[in-house]
C-alpha cells in the first residue's frame, strides 16, 4: 500500500484530500504545517508528497528544497491557489514532480497522483534492475545457465511484481537462498525499501519475539525504553525469515496472525500497529515432515506456502558449476590482484565430478581458497584441494552424468572394468558436449574418428549420452 503525505494548512482541504485518497486505498497521512510534515518524513518513508505552496510556518518551496536534499527521489506534488507561472518553474526546477491549481477535481487529483506513483514505481524498477547489473551493493548476479535454475529466475521475476506475496524458499544449505530472496526484492517496487534479514536458528527462543515484534518501556526486566521491531523497521520493505523451521511452536501462531492481519503488538503493549511489508521465508528442513512430527504449525506452512520457490542442489546443476566457477574465479582473482583467466578442460572435469554437499557455498570458499594460495593463467588440476579429487573417485556423480564405476569388493575382472570406465567417461563427456561428437573429442584429446570408433563399439549414440 502506498503512503501519501498531505500537508496543507486549511482543514477541509486537508481532510478532503485524505478521504479521497484513503478510497482509492492508499495510505494517508496529513501535517498542518510544515514543521510537522518534515518530522512526519523523519519517522517513516513516503511514496508520494503532496504539499501546499503557502504554509504558516515555511514556505512550499523551502519544505521542497529539505525533502529533495534529504531524499531525492521521493516525488512531490504542488498545489497553490495562488499560483503563478514563476513559482510553478521553481518548484520544478527544484525537483516538484508536478504543480497544481486549487480549487481541483477528485478525478483530476486521483490521476495526477496515480501517474506520480507508476512513474515512481517504473524509476525504482530501473534502479534495481540496475543494481543487479552492475552487482551493486555486494550483491552478486544470478547465475543460471541450468534448465532448473532458468526456471526459478523465471519464478523469481513473476513473483517479484506482486509485492504483497508470500514467498517460501526452500534448498540444501548453501543453494543460495538468500541471494534468492534479495533478488526478489531488488524486482520488486519495494527495491528502495529496506531488506531485512533475520537469522532464526542464530538468534534465541527468548530474544526471537521482541526482536521481531519490539517491546514498550517496562515490558520485561530491563526494557528501560522502547524498541521498534524489525517488522516495524522494515517500513513497506521486505523482511527475509531465513531458517524458518527453527521458530518455536509458540511464536509461530504470533508469526500466523502478522501474515493474515498484517498488524503486530509490541511486546508488553496493547496497541495493535499496521505493517507493510513482504515476508519471504527460507528452509533447508522438510516442512512437511517437520509438521508430521509435531514442530511445525499445518496453517502457518499452508499460509507461507503460496508461491513456493525450490533450488535444486548445486550436484543436479552441473551447467552452473562451471559458470559459477567461472564467475568466482574471475571474482577473487580481481580482488587478490591473480592472473586466473579460466579453467582448464581438466579441472572442469574434476569440478563436475563432485558431489558438492555444501553447494554454491562450498564453491564459492573453494575457489576463493584457490586465489589466495595459488597464481597462473589457468586454474589448474593441482590448484585444486585434495577432497575434490578423491571425491571423484569414491563418490557418486552428479544426478544424470555416471561417472567413474566402484571397484567390487571381491575380485574384478580388469579389462570389463576398462571397459565401463570408458563407457562412463564418454557418457559423461558427450553430456557435457550436448552430444557433439567434435566437442566430446576435442575435451577427450582424441581424433574425432577414435570417438567415433569408440562410440560404435560400446553401441553409445547421442539420445544414449543425454
Amino acid at each position: 500500500m502506498e503512503k501519501i503525505l498531505i500537508v496543507d494548512d486549511e482543514v477541509f482541504l486537508r481532510e478532503n484530500l485524505d478521504r479521497i485518497l484513503q478510497e482509492e486505498r492508499y495510505s494517508t497521512t496529513t501535517a498542518r504545517n510544515g514543521k510537522e510534515a518534515l518530522a512526519f518524513l523523519q519517522e517513516g518513508p513516503f511514496d508520494l508528497v503532496l504539499l501546499d505552496l503557502k504554509l504558516p510556518d515555511f514556505s512550499g518551496l523551502e519544505v521542497l528544497k529539505t525533502i529533495k536534499k534529504s531524499d531525492p527521489d521521493l516525488l512531490v506534488i504542488i498545489m497553490t491557489g495562488y499560483a503563478s507561472v514563476e513559482s510553478a518553474v521553481e518548484a520544478l526546477k527544484m525537483g516538484a514532480y508536478d504543480y497544481i491549481k486549487k480549487p481541483f477535481k477528485a478525478d483530476v487529483i486521483k490521476l495526477i497522483v496515480r501517474l506520480a506513483l507508476e512513474t515512481q514505481s517504473l524509476k525504482r524498477e530501473v534502479r534495481s534492475l540496475k543494481k543487479q547489473h552492475e552487482g551493486a551493493s555486494g550483491n552478486r548476479p544470478f547465475i543460471a545457465q541450468s534448465p532448473a535454475m532458468k526456471e526459478v529466475l523465471q519464478q523469481v521475476r513473476e513473483v517479484a511484481r506482486h509485492a504483497e506475496t508470500t514467498v517460501l524458499i526452500t534448498g540444501e544449505t548453501g543453494t543460495g537462498k538468500d541471494l534468492i530472496a534479495r533478488t526478489i526484492h531488488n524486482l520488486s517496487p519495494r527495491a528502495n525499501r529496506p531488506f531485512i534479514e533475520v537469522n532464526c536458528a542464530a538468534l534465541p527462543h527468548n530474544l526471537m519475539e521482541s526482536e521481531l515484534f519490539g517491546y514498550e518501556s517496562g515490558a520485561f526486566t530491563g526494557a528501560r525504553d522502547r524498541k521498534i521491531g524489525l517488522f516495524e523497521a522494515a517500513g513497506a520493505g521486505t523482511v527475509f525469515l531465513d531458517e524458518m523451521g527453527e521458530i518455536e511452536l509458540g511464536l509461530q501462531a504470533k508469526l500466523l496472525r502478522v501474515l493474515e492481519d498484517k498488524k503486530i503488538r509490541r511486546l508488553g503493549g496493547t496497541q495493535l500497529h499496521e505493517i507493510d511489508i513482504r515476508i519471504i521465508a527460507a528452509t533447508n528442513q522438510d516442512l512437511r515432515e517437520a509438521i508430521k512430527a509435531g514442530r511445525f504449525r499445518e496453517d502457518l506452512f499452508y499460509r507461507l506456502h503460496i508461491v513456493p520457490i525450490h533450488l535444486p542442489p548445486l550436484r543436479e546443476r552441473p551447467e552452473d558449476v562451471i559458470a559459477l566457477s567461472k564467475y568466482f574465479l574471475l571474482e577473487y582473482a580481481k580482488k587478490f590482484s591473480r592472473s586466473f583467466k579460466g579453467l582448464s578442460n581438466d579441472s572442469q572435469d574434476l569440478l563436475l565430478s563432485y558431489r558438492w554437499p555444501g553447494n554454491v557455498r562450498e564453491l564459492r570458499h573453494v575457489i576463493e581458497r584457490i586465489c589466495i594460495m595459488h597464481d597462473a593463467q589457468m586454474l589448474l588440476p593441482q590448484h585444486l584441494p585434495k577432497e575434490l579429487t578423491l571425491d571423484s573417485f569414491d563418490s557418486p556423480a552428479p544426478s544424470g552424468m555416471p561417472f567413474i564405476f566402484a571397484a567390487p569388493k571381491e575380485g574384478f575382472n580388469l579389462e570389463e572394468m576398462v571397459d565401463r570406465f570408458t563407457l562412463d567417461l564418454i557418457r559423461k563427456v558427450m553430456h557435457m558436449a550436448d552430444g557433439n561428437i567434435s566437442q566430446a573429442a576435442k575435451l577427450l584429446g582424441i581424433p574425432r574418428g577414435t570417438l567415433r570408433y569408440k562410440l560404435d563399439k560400446y553401441l553409445v549414440d547421442n539420445d544414449q549420452t543425454s
